[in-house]
């Protein structure tokens, strides 16, 4: 496969509505919030997620399309798994000797795994394959306005034992909690390096499933916790080389995000934003997916 020989960056708008778009942990699951400016935000690793998702739900596990970063695979033996195609034998957190041999595991693991040559990986475990910098880069996407978290009540009709159903007479029940945003616009920045694929292997066929992940992936990822999310605007901007015709941030401040006309008050639904895009830049190409 050929890499691509352009380099592009793109901006993805998506919302939610009566959801948790990406809960923190570290604060009883809410939404993600800038304490300084209450603008909602979604870290790079949920989208990311979402995106691996997606291509293990459309390639069905077929050659070349692979998922490396799996809920509870073991990493070990998937690299143990090059070793063996390229004939090595593994020395603990050693990668081979010999630079040819270590280019060859390296390569083997970019060409089987998706997430591997599109996203890159630290494979420097017990068993080391490496590392590889991905040419597919995203940052965390930041609502358009600040978001307020809701904390809704919920009963627990069903019940584990008999004990705890008696327990559960009446009026007598466990309440629980969601935490919700009513509603939210999120942007979303990425970037795609030519240099960078080429080492990758990061083919146009990886980039136009990229592409159809970031338009399809909250259609097979809906939950009751994440409410209705959707990807509602994709902006491509493609340079004419590999090293690019323009900075990204210009080609990122050309997208404005505004309230419609006759909008007013809390915003709940896309339909309150008004967004354009400005003209681009000689040698860039501005492409509207979705």
């Amino acid at each position: 496969m050929t890499a691509i020989a352009n380099r592009y960056e793109f901006v993805l708008l998506f919302d939610v509505e009566n959801g948790n778009p990406n809960g923190d942990p570290d604060a009883g699951n809410m939404p993600r919030i800038d304490p300084e400016t209450g603008h909602g935000l979604v870290t790079d690793v949920c989208l990311k997620r979402k995106i691996r998702n997606h291509v293990a739900l459309t390639k069905e596990g077929a050659e070349r399309f692979n998922i490396y970063i799996q809920e509870k695979a073991i990493l070990n033996e998937t690299h143990e798994r090059a070793y063996t195609a390229c004939k090595l034998k593994p020395e603990p957190k050693k990668l081979p000797k010999k630079v040819e041999d270590a280019k060859s595991v390296t390569d083997w693991m970019c060409t089987n795994f998706y997430d591997i040559r599109t996203f890159g990986a630290v494979m420097t475990t017990e068993v080391n394959c490496g590392q590889v910098r991905g040419p597919v880069q995203m940052a965390f996407a930041r609502s358009v306005e600040p978001v307020v978290p809701q904390e809704v009540s919920i009963t627990r009709m069903a019940v584990t034992t008999k004990a705890e159903a008696e327990k559960q007479q009446g009026d007598n029940r466990t309440m629980g909690r969601k935490h919700i945003v009513p509603y939210g616009l999120y942007v979303a920045h990425g970037f795609i390096s030519a240099p960078l694929a080429e080492k990758t292997g990061f083919s146009d066929e990886d980039l136009t499933l990229f592409w159809d992940a970031l338009v399809n992936m909250f259609e097979h990822d809906r939950s009751a916790a994440r409410g209705l999310m959707s990807s509602r605007k994709l902006i491509v901007f493609k340079h004419q080389n590999k090293l690019g015709n323009a900075p990204a941030h210009k080609l990122f401040d050309l997208v404005k995000v505004s309230r419609a006309e006759g909008s007013s008050g809390p915003a709940r639904s896309f339909a309150d934003y008004a967004v354009t895009v400005g003209q681009a830049p000689e040698g860039v190409e501005v492409k509207e997916m979705l």
